[in-house]
């Protein structure tokens, strides 16, 4: 198919503000729309991947001046630690767009001239508690207190009261045409719950929006009236459409508008869902087709965010592990749409349990067995029997999810599918026994068929995990000799057989070596000399009879719903199914285990423990779960059990 034939995809990031350097935050919204350029790249498409830096309005003015520069001073010095994270992040963006480039700038003026033409725009008077920090005027709910100031709900930053002549945009006439617009394009805002929120707020009545500012100079000027600069919020939001071509590039931005999917913050869920839609009404612009507010990376259960002093820098985290770690983990551990708590814990147990295990253990045990048993050559397939069958025909049923997942931006529903496949995988050699097999001359034959299925496994799953973590994946094509990369082989021609036999490999090397938390996290002490280290206290065991072990009673349970217990970052409220009822418990694996994680499975409960209330919510029973340094592990079983089964 000729590129210009292609189906096109365009994907966006917020432009982020340049008065503080990249955090995690920033790293999770691009590596999102990362892994959803390099998938549609995969599938054929034509993509358009933009990110960039929104370089005007007042806190940047006051930044720049705390530091003693000026404002394009300052942008121009963070702009370079955006670049350099998102070159050691493996980000493919087609263009970065600087809100102070000039095309961006016309741009700006020449729609805010559209708008003043038609109407959409006048000039009045705004009074208002305006936020410097969040660059925006509070509701006017938010309440007085006593001092007689208000307070940000967002920052808890003082705000200031303004009057000045502004002009506004019509925001109220497109009240009812939003509404239309929500009832007939339902995936409009995601998830679903957002949409609900953004539905209920503007039924509740929509006001003008002030759009400039006489009191902030660092932005656009209002055209042919400079005194006026433009607000950022409006100045911002047209990043999307200058930074695909408008009034500059209109092959370019007829291929690619409107956009596929613009991956926000849910914080700055009503500018996208709201003012932006709005703004393209007035201006006769096609709407995006969906605006996807993702959760915030929590730590210590807030919000990261500079003003709080909890950021997390991804620089350091990327000096221990490298990219794909860290992009695998962020898109893992949790849905898009929630939030997600970080804990160093628990990404060192990702990258030792999935990622140096399951996967990197897997492809250097294959193919260190192909060098050592066939020299180093993919070895011709003997005989495919049953269990080889079966396992390309589960990679086939695997990628087909695994494409609806990433279609769905459920990036960690995909992410699930393929390492449910991997550990297929591992269990298909621990059953087939190469090892064993290599020691019978006359099996030869059927050796080959295994190590050839098991390299196939790995190459079809290097393809699958390659959106996400495409360092990893162009690592495995060097250890097999793949020639063929994305752009060549696309999703639809992907088949599990494509692996030439006879083809040179290379000697592998630890994908992901194994983490020791407390290196990781900077704890590790001095050796301490030998007259310093106390003796170990004598661990006395709690000896209980038969007869007491009886009392517990001990029943199979199968989860049926799960979610967080509010304001707490450990507990979980499960419902249960113990056969001839149903239950509630608590429990605490919430830093181990994600809600969805555990509907379906089914583990060990004390059934007659006396219910309790925790946290305000009752639990009726205990479950079962191991725990190393702090974290719970729960023993799940190995086939489906009867709910309420009894455990001896």
């Amino acid at each position: 198919m000729e590129e210009k034939s292609k189906p096109s995809f365009y994907v966006t990031t917020p432009i982020y503000y340049v008065n503080d350097v990249p955090h995690i935050g920033h790293a999770y919204t691009t590596i999102i729309a990362d892994a959803l350029a390099r998938y549609q790249r995969l599938s054929g498409r034509r993509v358009y991947f933009l990110t960039g830096t929104d370089e005007h309005g007042q806190k940047i003015e006051r930044a720049a001046a705390e530091k003693g520069l000026k404002p394009k001073e300052l942008a121009d010095r963070v702009v370079v630690r955006f670049k350099e994270l998102w070159r050691k992040l493996n980000i493919s963006y087609d263009y970065f767009i600087r809100t102070t480039e000039d095309f961006h700038e016309r741009g700006v003026q020449k729609i805010f001239k559209q708008l003043l033409d038609r109407g959409d725009i006048y000039k009045g008077t705004y009074q208002g508690w305006y936020c410097v920090s969040e660059e925006n005027f509070l509701s006017e709910d938010v309440p007085l207190e006593a001092e007689g100031y208000k307070i940000c709900p967002d920052c808890g930053r003082r705000a200031t009261l303004l009057e000045e002549e502004s002009y506004f945009f019509r925001l109220s006439a497109y009240q009812q045409p939003l509404l239309d617009f929500y009832a007939a394009n339902p995936g409009f805002v995601r998830p679903q719950s957002r949409m609900n929120e953004v539905v209920s707020f503007v039924r509740q009545g929509l006001k003008d929006l002030s759009i400039t500012r006489t009191s902030v100079r660092w932005g656009i000027p209002v055209p042919g009236d400079p005194g006026h600069t433009i607000y950022v919020w409006f100045d911002a939001l047209h990043n999307y459409v200058t930074g695909a071509g408008y009034d500059w590039n209109q092959e370019l931005f007829q291929t690619f508008w409107p956009a596929d999917v613009h991956l926000i913050g849910k914080d700055i869920l009503r500018f996208h869902a709201i003012f932006w839609p709005a703004f393209l009404m007035a201006a006769g612009f096609p709407l995006p087709r969906t605006v996807f507010g993702h959760g915030w990376w929590l730590k210590d259960e807030t919000k990261m965010s500079k003003s709080k002093g909890n950021v997390l820098d991804p620089s350091l985290i990327l000096e221990q592990v490298g990219p794909d770690a860290l992009r695998y983990f962020l898109l893992r551990e949790v849905p898009v749409g929630l939030d997600g708590s970080f804990s160093h814990e628990g990404f060192v147990q990702r990258i030792n349990s999935d990622l140096a295990n399951d996967l990197g253990n897997l492809v250097q045990r294959t193919l260190t067995m192909v060098l050592n048993y066939f020299d180093g050559e993919i070895p011709s397939p003997g005989e495919e029997t049953e269990p080889d069958r079966q396992l390309a025909k589960r990679f086939a049923e695997t990628a087909s999810r695994v494409y609806a997942y990433y279609d769905d931006y459920a990036l960690n529903r995909a992410l699930e599918e393929i390492w449910v496949f991997l550990n297929l995988t591992n269990k298909y050699l621990a059953d087939q026994e190469p090892w064993k097999i290599a020691r019978q001359p006359e099996a030869r034959n059927r050796l080959a068929r295994i190590l050839y299925q098991a390299v196939c496994a790995i190459r079809g799953s290097s393809y699958l995990i390659y959106p996400v973590m495409p360092e990893t994946a162009e690592k495995i094509w060097n250890f097999i000799g793949e020639k063929a990369k994305p752009g060549q082989v696309s999703k639809s021609v992907l088949a599990f057989y494509d692996l030439a036999a006879g083809t040179r490999i290379s000697k592998p090397e630890a994908l992901f070596p194994r983490i020791d938390l407390r290196e990781f996290i900077g704890e590790v002490e001095k050796p301490k000399a030998p007259s310093e280290i106390a003796p170990k206290p004598e661990v006395k065991m709690d000896y209980i009879t038969y007869e007491e072990f009886k009392k517990m009673d001990l029943r199979v349970a199968r989860v049926l719903a799960a979610e967080r217990v509010p304001g707490t970052s450990k507990l979980l409220k499960l419902q249960i199914d113990l056969g001839t009822e149903k239950r509630q418990i608590v429990a605490g694996v919430a830093d181990t285990y994600q809600p969805e994680e555990l509907v379906g499975k089914e583990f060990i409960v004390i059934a007659n423990l006396q219910p309790a209330v925790i946290r305000g919510v009752e639990s009726q029973g205990m479950l079962l779960a191991a725990e190393v340094d702090g974290k719970a592990t729960i023993p799940f079983f190995d086939r489906e059990l009867p709910p309420g089964a009894k455990v001896k």
